[in-house]
């Protein structure tokens, strides 16, 4: 299967950093064998496919931090790495105002199948370094890198850039300042 690559790249996975970079939507490649699941090659480098930028930004901070960082190398059309599983947007029918014609009325199979080759290799990998941090004694920051489009459902969205956080939140407002 030349046209699957391993399901996650992974750059300086031996980082000193506090800090692990994951990037879920790195990637826009979909196998030759979904025939762009329907779609033509505009909607296929369309932030629908991908985090545009988001996996440039990645590597270099990468980089320039000492830290690891994990990069999903298919398209979040095929299956959504950011999503629990089972939900709507893991496998999406629709993506923004894009349908997705090679999403409809999956089968069971189809679904277990992008799980097996795409998401579970990517989410054992990425707890696996995890795992072994911590057994290390070392402290990890989990930051999720993304990019968003610059018009979502017809809104312009002006931001520059922006720090989400949740638990995180003296984390968050460092990375701010």
């Amino acid at each position: 299967m030349s046209d699957w690559p391993e399901p996650i790249e992974i750059v300086n996975e031996g980082g000193q950093s506090d800090i692990v970079l994951v990037c879920e939507h790195a990637s826009n490649h979909i196998p030759a064998e979904y025939k762009g699941l329907g779609l033509g090659d505009t909607d296929l480098r369309r932030h629908i496919a991908w985090d545009i930028g988001a996996a440039a930004v990645t590597r270099a901070l990468a980089e320039r931090l000492g830290a690891p960082a994990f990069l999903g190398t298919y398209s979040r059309l095929l299956i959504d790495l950011n999503r629990p599983l089972r939900v709507p947007s893991s496998i999406p029918e629709r993506s923004e105002s894009t349908d997705i014609p090679g999403n409809a009325s999956l089968s069971e199979p189809e679904r277990q199948r992008r799980h097996n080759l795409i998401f579970t290799p990517f989410h054992d990998r990425l707890a696996q370094h995890l795992a072994a941090r911590e057994n290390a004694g070392r402290k990890s920051r989990h930051v999720a890198m993304h990019s968003f489009t610059p018009i979502f459902f017809g809104l312009a969205r002006p931001w520059h850039a922006g720090v989400l956080y949740d638990s995180s939140r003296t984390f968050g407002e460092s990375v701010i300042a």
